[in-house]
Protein backbone atom coordinates (compact mmCIF):
# COMPACT_ATOMS: atom_id res chain seq x y z
CA UNK A 1 0.00 0.00 0.00
CA UNK A 2 1.08 3.44 -0.54
CA UNK A 3 1.85 5.34 2.50
CA UNK A 4 -0.87 8.33 3.05
CA UNK A 5 -1.77 11.24 4.81
CA UNK A 6 -3.62 12.18 7.65
CA UNK A 7 -5.75 14.26 4.60
CA UNK A 8 -5.80 11.01 2.73
CA UNK A 9 -7.60 9.05 5.38
CA UNK A 10 -10.13 11.63 5.98
CA UNK A 11 -11.33 12.37 2.59
CA UNK A 12 -11.53 8.35 1.96
CA UNK A 13 -14.54 7.54 4.39
CA UNK A 14 -17.60 6.85 2.86
CA UNK A 15 -19.93 5.34 5.70
CA UNK A 16 -19.98 8.50 8.13
CA UNK A 17 -20.59 12.47 7.29
CA UNK A 18 -17.50 14.74 6.20
CA UNK A 19 -17.65 15.91 10.06
CA UNK A 20 -17.72 12.82 11.77
CA UNK A 21 -14.42 11.68 9.07
CA UNK A 22 -12.70 15.31 10.24
CA UNK A 23 -13.27 14.39 13.95
CA UNK A 24 -12.15 11.24 14.02
CA UNK A 25 -8.96 10.02 15.15
CA UNK A 26 -6.11 9.26 13.10
CA UNK A 27 -3.02 7.34 13.47
CA UNK A 28 0.08 9.99 15.20
CA UNK A 29 2.66 7.28 13.63
CA UNK A 30 1.49 7.10 9.46
CA UNK A 31 5.40 8.16 8.67
CA UNK A 32 6.85 4.95 10.75
CA UNK A 33 3.90 2.71 9.31
CA UNK A 34 5.39 -0.28 7.38
CA UNK A 35 3.76 0.32 4.26
CA UNK A 36 5.17 -1.96 2.01
CA UNK A 37 4.10 -4.56 4.36
CA UNK A 38 0.16 -3.41 4.51
CA UNK A 39 -2.64 -4.21 2.37
CA UNK A 40 -4.70 -1.70 4.28
CA UNK A 41 -4.53 0.65 7.36
CA UNK A 42 -6.56 -0.39 10.03
CA UNK A 43 -6.27 1.11 13.65
CA UNK A 44 -8.51 1.49 16.65
CA UNK A 45 -9.72 4.49 18.35
CA UNK A 46 -7.58 4.80 21.50
CA UNK A 47 -10.42 7.44 22.47
CA UNK A 48 -13.16 5.20 21.82
CA UNK A 49 -12.35 1.62 22.82
CA UNK A 50 -15.35 0.20 20.16
CA UNK A 51 -14.60 1.95 17.53
CA UNK A 52 -12.28 1.03 14.50
CA UNK A 53 -11.44 2.57 11.57
CA UNK A 54 -10.30 0.90 8.19
CA UNK A 55 -8.80 2.32 4.93
CA UNK A 56 -7.98 0.62 1.47
CA UNK A 57 -7.60 0.63 -2.32
CA UNK A 58 -10.93 -0.59 -3.80
CA UNK A 59 -10.98 0.12 -8.00
CA UNK A 60 -8.22 2.59 -7.96
CA UNK A 61 -8.87 4.60 -5.03
CA UNK A 62 -9.42 5.17 -1.39
CA UNK A 63 -11.99 3.71 0.60
CA UNK A 64 -12.07 4.54 4.33
CA UNK A 65 -14.75 2.02 6.89
CA UNK A 66 -15.97 3.43 10.06
CA UNK A 67 -16.62 0.22 12.32
CA UNK A 68 -17.71 -1.07 15.52
CA UNK A 69 -17.27 -3.83 17.77
CA UNK A 70 -18.34 -5.79 20.82
CA UNK A 71 -14.94 -6.92 22.85
CA UNK A 72 -15.21 -10.03 23.05
CA UNK A 73 -16.14 -11.53 26.29
CA UNK A 74 -15.19 -15.33 25.26
CA UNK A 75 -13.59 -17.82 27.97
CA UNK A 76 -10.43 -18.46 28.72
CA UNK A 77 -9.82 -21.26 25.71
CA UNK A 78 -11.87 -19.70 23.38
CA UNK A 79 -10.37 -19.40 19.83
CA UNK A 80 -11.92 -17.17 17.30
CA UNK A 81 -11.28 -16.30 13.31
CA UNK A 82 -10.14 -13.97 11.47
CA UNK A 83 -12.06 -13.57 8.21
CA UNK A 84 -9.98 -11.53 6.65
CA UNK A 85 -6.43 -13.16 6.69
CA UNK A 86 -7.77 -16.54 8.85
CA UNK A 87 -5.45 -16.35 11.41
CA UNK A 88 -6.84 -17.34 15.01
CA UNK A 89 -6.64 -15.96 18.13
CA UNK A 90 -7.11 -16.61 21.51
CA UNK A 91 -10.35 -14.24 24.01
CA UNK A 92 -10.76 -10.75 22.20
CA UNK A 93 -8.05 -11.30 19.42
CA UNK A 94 -10.76 -11.31 17.16
CA UNK A 95 -14.39 -9.33 16.75
CA UNK A 96 -16.88 -9.08 14.78
CA UNK A 97 -16.85 -5.40 13.33
CA UNK A 98 -19.60 -3.79 12.02
CA UNK A 99 -19.75 -0.76 9.50
CA UNK A 100 -22.92 1.38 8.52
CA UNK A 101 -23.78 0.93 5.19
CA UNK A 102 -23.91 3.70 2.62
CA UNK A 103 -26.57 5.81 1.07
CA UNK A 104 -30.02 5.31 2.13
CA UNK A 105 -30.00 1.93 3.99
CA UNK A 106 -27.05 3.28 6.50
CA UNK A 107 -29.02 6.16 6.88
CA UNK A 108 -31.93 4.19 7.87
CA UNK A 109 -29.31 2.14 10.14
CA UNK A 110 -28.53 -1.04 8.15
CA UNK A 111 -25.22 -2.41 8.82
CA UNK A 112 -22.68 -5.49 7.72
CA UNK A 113 -20.38 -6.98 9.69
CA UNK A 114 -17.39 -9.54 9.18
CA UNK A 115 -14.96 -11.03 12.05
CA UNK A 116 -11.58 -9.21 11.92
CA UNK A 117 -8.57 -8.73 14.26
CA UNK A 118 -9.22 -6.62 16.86
CA UNK A 119 -5.88 -4.57 16.15
CA UNK A 120 -6.51 -4.98 12.09
CA UNK A 121 -2.82 -6.34 11.33
CA UNK A 122 -4.37 -9.06 9.13
CA UNK A 123 -1.29 -7.63 6.79
CA UNK A 124 1.57 -8.41 9.42
CA UNK A 125 0.38 -11.36 10.48
CA UNK A 126 -0.17 -12.90 6.62
CA UNK A 127 4.13 -11.88 6.89
CA UNK A 128 5.05 -12.99 9.85
CA UNK A 129 6.03 -9.45 10.82
CA UNK A 130 3.83 -9.33 13.86
CA UNK A 131 2.86 -13.02 15.72
CA UNK A 132 -0.48 -13.33 17.55
CA UNK A 133 -0.91 -14.14 21.28
CA UNK A 134 -0.95 -17.77 20.26
CA UNK A 135 2.44 -17.95 18.93
CA UNK A 136 1.61 -19.13 15.06
CA UNK A 137 -0.30 -19.36 12.71
CA UNK A 138 -1.79 -21.99 10.85
CA UNK A 139 0.93 -23.43 8.30
CA UNK A 140 -0.69 -23.14 4.65
CA UNK A 141 0.09 -24.53 1.28
CA UNK A 142 -0.62 -21.19 -0.65
CA UNK A 143 2.28 -19.03 -0.83
CA UNK A 144 2.60 -15.75 0.22
CA UNK A 145 1.09 -14.12 -2.72
CA UNK A 146 -1.92 -16.24 -2.91
CA UNK A 147 -2.55 -15.67 0.72
CA UNK A 148 -2.39 -11.82 0.10
CA UNK A 149 -4.92 -12.34 -2.49
CA UNK A 150 -7.04 -14.35 -0.61
CA UNK A 151 -7.03 -11.57 1.98
CA UNK A 152 -7.80 -9.25 -0.61
CA UNK A 153 -10.98 -10.65 -2.01
CA UNK A 154 -12.07 -11.10 1.38
CA UNK A 155 -11.62 -7.79 2.27
CA UNK A 156 -13.09 -6.46 -1.12
CA UNK A 157 -16.44 -8.61 -0.85
CA UNK A 158 -16.74 -7.24 3.03
CA UNK A 159 -16.07 -3.54 1.45
CA UNK A 160 -18.72 -4.27 -1.71
CA UNK A 161 -21.10 -5.31 1.16
CA UNK A 162 -20.96 -1.58 2.60
CA UNK A 163 -21.75 -0.37 -0.39
CA UNK A 164 -24.74 -2.26 -1.28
Amino acid sequence: MRSLTEQDIRNSFINCSKGEAKRLSVPRDLAERPWDDLDFLGWRDPGAPDRSYLVAEREGRLVGVAMRFQPAQRGFLHRSMCSLCLTTHPRGGVALMTARKTGAAGREGNSVGAYMCTDLACSLYLRGKKVPDSGARFEESLTLEEQIERTLGHLTAFLDKVYA
